[in-house]
């Protein structure tokens, strides 16, 4: 007869001994416990600080390589004008070349500058929630005020405290934002 304290806890097992779920043949017990390896492994890589720090970088880098390449088709009217004033006698392939060649070190330009600023962010929020052990808003609004005060630092410190607070702002409300419950739908 089980009592009724033992009725409402949860079972204990062993570290092996564990029962199988449902469909799990005894002979496919060792290839699903390692499988079961395989995916606990799989499931800390996207966790991890260095995974976060290189996925933020390269979308950072391709986001800032967007925008430059959309401020650069929307800033003229003519893209080919600006060679113009360079290459006034030029052929149209050569004004082209030049156009791209421009576009292109402004695209390299803006994409490691997001790069860095996405990098420093992530890196900066994954070292503070693992100190902190904790993932809450808390972790995001430190991690915008030390990387504004970063970014900020060549300018003194007026600028580094006004560049953190400016960042930890930004970063509250997307934040707060992301966080946010979603809307009932009518």
């Amino acid at each position: 007869m089980t009592s009724p304290l033992n009725a409402l806890s949860a079972p204990l097992f062993f570290p092996g001994n564990e029962p199988l779920p449902p469909g799990v043949l005894p002979e496919e017990v060792d290839a699903w416990r390692q499988a079961q390896v395989y995916q606990k492994w799989i499931g800390y890589i996207p966790e991890s600080c260095p995974f976060k720090l290189a996925i933020s970088g390269a979308m950072g880098f391709g986001l800032g390589g967007f925008f430059s390449l959309m401020q650069a088709t929307f800033a003229y009217e003519d893209p080919l004008s600006r060679a113009s004033g360079k290459l006034a006698n030029a052929t149209l392939g050569t004004q082209a070349k030049v156009v791209f060649r421009d576009m292109g070190r402004n695209m390299w330009s803006s994409g490691r500058g997001f790069a860095k600023v996405g990098a420093l962010y992530a890196g900066t929020e994954c070292i503070i929630e693992g100190y902190r052990a904790k993932n809450d808003i808390t972790n995001a609004v430190s991690a915008g005020f030390v990387s504004g005060a970063v970014l900020a630092r060549n300018s003194g410190p007026k600028a580094m405290l006004g560049g953190g607070a400016a960042f930890a702002a930004f970063s509250y409300a997307i934040d707060w934002y992301m966080r946010k419950p979603p809307a009932e739908e009518m």
